[in-house]
């Protein structure tokens, strides 16, 4: 399969999702941590993540026959979709902080399992693995200080 058949729907995905869920009036009043980055940052960061994200899925279905692998970036990505529904639509920090817990594990899991079977993948995601690591961070602050 082409490239370009994993990455454009995997951003443009993404991009709808940030669109139907921006933060609105909701999140301008919640108290942030002091680290927490300027609003323009997020969708060039994002759209970057995603680009990778849709070429690691590529080249495990390209690549790869592990049924793991693939089950585990599906899962990955199912979350990561989720989670500004649940943050910003839902305007549940609790929520989403369950949400970005368990996509935070399962990216890790992907990463640990990917290193042995696909190292370019786990390379790959390991900027992922980095910023949602940030992001959890930031929704835990944000939802212990409101």
């Amino acid at each position: 399969m082409r490239l370009i058949v994993f990455i454009v729907p995997v951003v443009v995905v993404g991009w709808i999702i940030g669109w139907l869920n921006v933060p609105g009036p909701w999140y301008q009043g919640l108290a942030k941590p002091a680290f927490n980055p300027p609003n323009w940052v997020f969708a060039p960061v994002w759209t970057a993540l995603y680009v990778m994200i849709g070429a690691v899925g590529w080249r495990l279905w390209n690549r790869s026959a592990d049924r793991g692998l693939r089950t585990l970036w599906v899962a990955q990505l199912a979350l990561n979709y989720a989670w500004s529904p649940a943050f910003f639509g839902a305007e549940k920090p609790g929520l989403a902080l369950t949400v970005i817990s368990l996509l935070l594990a399962v990216i890790l899991s992907f990463t640990l399992r990917a290193r042995r079977h696909d190292p370019a993948s786990a390379t790959l995601f390991l900027p992922y693995l980095a910023w949602v690591a940030f992001a959890f961070v930031l929704n835990f602050e944000i939802w212990r200080l409101n």
